[in-house]
């Protein structure tokens, strides 16, 4: 099930795939100027996307952990921990966006729980006050991202229901 969407606060970023995979490339030129992860860790399902395209371009393995928020406000939740293999390891643990840093704070205490080498964090977006160690675009808007705006509904692809008035403004 999507996300809900609460009623704007805030201007929107309407980000296409093009747009998303130059940020992914620059994530990664980015990181590798300073830092050489042994894995990349993708917080899921969102953090997958951009982690799984900075793996590639790294040459490194992949894994994730998913973390979800059971309701709209309710805080974050470990749904599932990354294998043991991260331990002793380098780790580049990458969500597609940091506001608050909750999801980031939550799994960043579960893998050093883990006993890696060393852990930095990557968003393809940083709209907050929380910094991530690497992030790509910086921006006070809300995010629209690619996979979020449109679902099937009776086999066809609509905008999604509770992003409409959102886009329309």
């Amino acid at each position: 099930m999507p996300r809900l969407r609460p009623e704007p606060t805030r201007d929107i970023l309407e980000v296409d795939w093009p747009f998303f995979g130059e940020l992914c490339r620059a994530l990664a030129l980015h990181v590798a100027k300073s830092y050489d992860p042994d894995l990349i860790v993708g917080i899921a399902k969102a953090g997958v996307i951009p982690a799984a395209i900075i793996a590639s371009i790294l040459q490194r393995e992949f894994v994730s952990i998913a973390i979800a928020r059971p309701r709209a406000g309710a805080e974050p939740e470990l749904v599932q921990a990354p294998p043991n293999t991260i331990k002793g390891k380098r780790l580049l643990l990458v969500d597609e966006t940091c506001d608050t840093g909750d999801t980031f704070k939550l799994a960043l205490h579960t893998v050093k729980g883990m006993k890696p080498a060393d852990v930095r964090t990557a968003s393809s977006f940083m709209t907050g006050r929380w910094r991530p160690d690497f992030h790509a675009f910086e921006t006070e808007k809300a995010i629209v991202l690619p996979w979020d705006r449109e679902i099937i509904e009776d086999g066809e692809l609509v905008v999604r229901p509770d992003l409409r008035a959102w886009l329309a403004r």
